[in-house]
């Protein structure tokens, strides 16, 4: 199969062995992936990445059980193991034998094949196209702020960074019709969120505030962390949706003398993301800029880190 190759810091496009499905697990002929910001990260070294990488995508069960085989599916990209102390208390997304789509001990979408559990497959409801089910994996993420942050009318939210994915936290926030301002550097994006009548600011524009009940880091910066600590209350909760290879310092100070709750924020559900694609409650058609063959990948990363684009999408299969 052909298949995108991330190798000390280069982008490869090559051919690698067929994918061989285990008990449990399914062949899925990949269509349509999605680069996001975690794919940059990998390429400039976070998690010391080597291999096939990929995890946002829709595809076609190439071989399984009858049921699914022709079915299209996305999949959740935790791989677990269900016995250890992890997934024995509810908390299978940290499992200590995790392996992980496209980032960690397991190879990715960026090809014309792939191997995931049953387990962590959903069916794609007929009415969601395959561009727009390609957003399942990043807007279940946004749809995990709200499982772990009650949000409420009178609340201040803010939503920093308005790239991929903090144009789809900010939508899945402004539907809690809380009291919502989007924070970025980019006006293009700024500018989608204005026509949704959703509140924008640039950062440069920011003032030393300190009011916010609420402030999502969605920059994928290390300067993400430094502007949500001006923006949050004492007693305020800062979400942390930023990874990132970067290793710069910050200063955490008022961290500790507000008595600000930092909160680790990742994966989120799956069904609830397609079920609001399925709505058409959130837009994301809008954030496609650019469809490229799997042989022009090189080509769709450097896209991907130019602001005049969001989504860049492979088209596995033409």
């Amino acid at each position: 199969m052909r298949a995108v190759v991330i190798e000390h810091g280069r982008i490869l496009v090559r051919d690698e062995p067929d994918p061989v499905p285990e008990k449990g697990e399914l062949l899925v002929r990949v269509q349509t992936a999605g680069l996001c910001g975690t794919d940059l990260q990998l390429l400039h070294g976070y998690a010391e990445f080597s291999g096939i990488p990929g995890h946002e995508f829709v595809g076609t069960v190439a071989k399984g059980p009858a049921e699914l085989v022709g079915k299209r599916v996305v999949a959740e990209i935790n791989c677990v193991c269900g016995r250890c102390e992890m997934c024995a208390g509810g908390l299978s997304n940290h499992c200590i034998r995790r392996t992980v789509v496209g980032i960690s001990g397991r190879a990715g979408a960026f090809a014309e094949y792939l191997v995931v559990p049953i387990r962590n497959c959903h069916t794609i409801p007929e009415t969601v196209s395959d561009e727009d089910a390609v957003f399942t994996e990043p807007l279940a993420a946004a749809y995990q702020v709200t499982r772990q942050i009650k949000l409420e009318p009178r609340m201040n939210v803010a939503v920093v960074g308005t790239g991929r994915l903090g144009l789809l936290v900010a939508q899945v926030m402004a539907r809690s019709g809380c009291a919502l301002v989007a924070i970025g550097r980019n006006p293009k994006t700024l500018g989608l969120l204005d026509r949704k009548r959703i509140r924008t600011a640039l950062v440069s524009e920011l003032r030393q505030v300190g009011d916010c009940d609420v402030v999502v880091d969605c920059t994928g910066s290390p300067d993400g962390l430094k502007t949500a600590l001006r923006l949050v209350r004492p007693r305020g909760t800062i979400v942390m949706k930023t990874t990132c290879a970067a290793d710069a310092p910050v200063d955490l100070t008022p961290l500790v003398v507000n008595e600000v709750t930092l909160l680790g924020s990742r994966c989120g559900p799956f069904d609830e993301a397609l079920g609001a694609l399925a709505r058409r409650d959130i837009d994301v058609g809008s954030l496609v800029t650019r469809r490229l063959p799997l042989s022009a990948a090189a080509e769709a990363f450097e896209l991907a880190a130019q602001p005049d684009h969001i989504k860049i999408l492979l088209k596995v299969r033409q």
